[in-house]
């Protein structure tokens, strides 16, 4: 049995993420349908932002050596020769003792370079007193002061959500290059397992990994291939396992990992010419976890209890996608340091996760245990969380008031 780090690590190595030199690992998307995806190239644009000096404020574009000793007792009165709009060209240059009325992001003209705030003036017909000195180049924003043309925009490797999508759009840049979706194959395997729309009979179960697994694939932007129910047989399981590694990059079964009689998993991988990597790892819940590749493929058979489930799920195959899906950064799982808000628990034999939510209270984190038993079969109390607690290998208790560490999911 490995150690969860051991595990991890074995994990973190055997996934090969998707790369530009394959041709079929890239898609060209236009910018409505970029949420979420993986930027493949890096993007350079031809663009200085600011495109040109502009105002950040609305005011009097003026000659700084014109006002800089005006006061409200000796204040300086300005020529009005121009009015800028945004979007506007101004036509004309400013001279000693002018001024041009301006407006936010408007182009600053020629000759001037400060911008007083309205606040500050006061405007007699088509003269303005300055009431107020400003600082040199206030208000101004100089062109490439952002981001210069020609150097580095975004990196490849980042997920593009709207900030990143407004600045391509910005640039100019409507298409653009991402990696494609993973497929991720889903099959569960019981003969108890029913489906949400099927009548439970005595010592049936719903199965609930199906559509808990397939939309935390969604979340990490992979397209799930949802194969069904498969009845604990062979030749079933065979045909199963063999559709989904010729059709996914990763396949994600539940169940029949462990060691009961009808757990036939390993054997079937082993028989398609699989390579197990891991069998069993030192966590709780989540024991019987199963990893295996084949030549284009990477196999998690997680377990079948709906906690244990998610939790690997969580601690080992979401980083697992998000390498694959090309991430370049921000896929390892993320840790911090709470206050436990309970007692906690462990026989210390394995490496112990409580669900549970994650809160801020006066700037420092707090963790509140999930209310109810905190068994595997237990689905009901996972509503709502958002963080798995960790007691340590060879802990058994961490007290109330004291520091965890915590998963953020």
């Amino acid at each position: 049995m490995l150690s969860v780090r051991d595990a991890e690590n074995i994990i973190f190595d055997l996934v090969q993420p998707l790369t530009t030199q394959i041709d079929k690992d890239i898609e060209i998307v236009d910018l409505f349908n970029a949420n979420g995806r993986i930027l493949a190239d890096s993007v350079v644009s031809n663009l200085d932002f600011p495109h040109w000096d502009n105002s950040a404020m609305d005011g009097y574009a003026v000659r700084y050596a014109d006002v800089q000793e005006c006061s409200q007792d000796k204040p300086v009165t300005l020529q009005i020769v121009e009015d800028i709009p945004a979007g506007y060209q101004p036509q004309i240059t400013i001279q000693p003792g002018q001024a041009a009325r301006i407006f936010t992001g408007a182009v600053m003209p020629q000759g001037a370079d400060t911008i007083v705030m309205q606040e500050n003036t006061r405007r007699e017909e088509d003269r303005v007193a300055i009431l107020t000195a400003p600082k040199p180049e206030e208000f101004v924003r100089k062109r490439a002061n952002y981001y210069q043309a020609g150097n580095s925009l975004l990196a490849a490797g980042i997920e593009l959500k709207a900030a990143e999508i407004a600045i391509l759009a910005a640039a100019q840049c409507p298409q653009i290059k991402v990696y494609r979706k993973l497929k991720v194959a889903i099959l569960s395997s019981g003969d108890e397992l029913v489906t949400p729309n099927q009548s439970l009979q005595p010592g049936q179960i719903v199965d609930s990994n199906q559509y808990a697994l397939a939309a935390l694939v969604q979340q990490m932007g992979a397209e799930p291939l949802m194969l069904g129910i498969i009845k604990d047989e062979p030749e079933a399981l065979r045909e199963a396992i063999s559709n989904a590694i010729n059709n996914a990059d990763i396949v994600l079964s539940s169940g029949g990992v462990s060691v009961g009689d009808y757990d036939y998993v390993e054997q079937i991988i082993e028989s398609l010419g699989g390579e197990i990597h891991i069998r069993s790892v030192a966590v709780k819940p989540g024991k019987p976890l199963t990893v295996a590749t084949f030549p284009h493929t990477l196999y998690f058979g997680l377990p079948g209890n709906p906690g244990s489930a998610l939790v690997t799920f969580w601690r080992f195959v979401k980083p697992a996608i998000q390498k694959f899906s090309g991430l370049a950064e921000g896929w390892k799982p993320e840790f911090l340091q709470a206050e436990s808000l309970h007692d906690l628990r462990s026989n210390g034999k394995r490496e112990t996760y409580i669900w549970g939510n994650l809160k801020v209270n006066n700037g420092a984190y707090q963790f509140q245990v999930a209310g109810g038993s905190q068994s595997s079969s237990n689905l009901i109390n996972l509503a709502q969380t958002n963080a798995l607690a960790v007691i340590p290998v060879g802990q058994k208790s961490i007290s109330r008031r004291e520091k965890v560490q915590v998963l953020l999911l």
